[in-house]
């Protein structure tokens, strides 16, 4: 009797993951993802979704995707963290889009005197790769008598935990160079051995904090930027709210402020405001040369 037993709650849990996903509840979701996060889901992704939320389902002990949308029926739910934060992805990595930092430092000492502190937005820092990178890039560029700041923002809140953590697997750090390991990173040992945490000198100059880029109202502290990173995240909205976001990301930027996107984001709209520098690196127009 108690393996029967063990073996029906087993069944009763995993029950979400087969309930089915209908095409219609599926868009819905996507239509209450695009609307509170801007993220325009592949209508292919009905797969995807229903694995990801069957998790949710388990949680919160429901039996249907219907029953979870009635869950977010109340726009002040908790739900809605979890829920964006299981459909967002965050693919990222060190040093990805590697071209990027030294044109980053070469960019910076182009006009004259290096501005005082460097400042510097990480639009979708996902789990803090690209901040601490990006700090990495300028401590070891510039020396410690530069100061400079790093605001990494993201959506996801979970990923924002582990940003700010500043604590990874060493096969994360794997494929750098042994310079950067000794650089940047400090080795666990005993309960830690196999993680690496960035050194404090890495992690001081960086601000996470959650932000929607939908939101009315940005708190930015830092601004102006010298320099955005929004790299690989507008790939996911479309087109009305990347052009809403890239006229935004002018007012949130120094004259001549650098705009750096991902490889497969070019701004070819010439209204809003943009100069090309080639490898998905763009200019604000205006100010002095």
């Amino acid at each position: 009797m108690k393996g029967l037993a063990r073996t029906s709650s087993l069944r009763a849990d995993l029950l979400p993951d087969r309930e089915p996903l209908t095409p219609a509840t599926f868009q819905t979701l996507r239509s209450l993802l695009h609307e509170h996060s801007g993220i325009a889901l592949s209508p292919h992704k009905l797969t995807m979704v229903q694995s990801r939320l069957a998790k949710r389902l388990r949680t919160l002990h429901l039996d249907t995707y219907e029953a979870y949308l009635e869950v977010l029926e109340d726009p002040e739910s908790d739900e809605w963290v979890h829920f964006i934060n299981a459909l967002t992805t965050n693919l990222t990595s060190f040093f990805r889009e590697s071209h990027h930092f030294p044109r980053l430092v070469e960019l910076l000492g182009a006009d004259g005197p290096r501005p005082r502190p460097i400042r510097i937005w990480s639009a979708g820092c996902s789990t803090g790769e690209e901040p601490y990178t990006l700090a990495m890039t300028l401590l070891r560029a510039f020396g410690p008598t530069q100061p400079f700041e790093i605001l990494a923002t993201d959506l996801d809140t979970s990923v924002l935990e582990t940003a700010a953590r500043g604590v990874y697997p060493m096969a994360r750090v794997e494929g750098l160079d042994e310079a950067w390991r000794k650089f940047a990173f400090l080795r666990g040992t005993g309960a830690h051995e196999g993680l690496v945490r960035l050194r404090p000198e890495i992690r001081g100059p960086i601000r996470f904090a959650r932000l929607n880029l939908l939101d009315q109202d940005w708190p930015l502290e830092g601004a102006p930027f010298h320099a955005i990173f929004c790299r690989n995240v507008m790939i996911y909205f479309d087109k009305p709210t990347q052009r809403r976001l890239l006229l935004r990301f002018q007012e949130a930027m120094v004259p001549r402020g650098l705009l750096f996107v991902g490889h497969s984001e070019s701004l070819l709209d010439p209204t809003l405001g943009f100069e090309t520098l080639g490898q998905t690196i763009y200019r604000k127009r205006g100010g002095k040369p």
